[in-house]
């Protein structure tokens, strides 16, 4: 997409701090970092998120999101990562452009909130997950 700057950076037209490249993705460190060493992965092809992506690249991204996390964990010398992605902007999603991140953790940073438990009913929970499963 023309105007998507995800795209731009993913294909070189706006400067970046690359960490990897092939053909099909750009990993860079995150320029507004929740921690030291942020990462994202951005496809080079566009999809808005998660459910434009296509087959191929989703079965992609993870392994390599598991070599970069080992890279960003022995250069940052953290503990531990975080790897995640959000769909739309109830979850977070602050670019339309379906990017992974990586990032990197210490023990009581306060990076990511806690969240806080739903109480556990088995008759509700039996029913979300029937639906889940595509039954009435």
């Amino acid at each position: 997409m023309s105007d998507c700057i995800f795209c731009k950076i993913a294909n070189g037209e706006i400067p970046s701090h690359v960490v990897y490249e092939d053909a099909d993705f750009r990993a860079i460190l995150d320029i507004a970092p929740a921690a030291f060493g942020h990462t994202l992965i951005l496809p080079k092809r566009h999809a808005d998120d998660l459910f434009g992506l296509d087959d191929e690249t989703a079965a992609r991204i993870m392994p390599l999101a598991k070599r970069l996390a080992a890279r960003v964990m022995a250069a940052t010398g953290c503990a531990g990562v975080n790897i995640l992605q959000n769909n739309g902007a109830a979850a977070g999603q602050t670019v339309r452009h379906y990017h992974l991140h990586i990032i990197p953790r210490r023990e009581g940073d306060g990076v990511l909130p806690e969240w806080a438990h739903l109480a556990h009913n088995a008759e509700e929970f039996e029913a979300l997950a029937g639906r889940i499963r595509g039954e009435r």
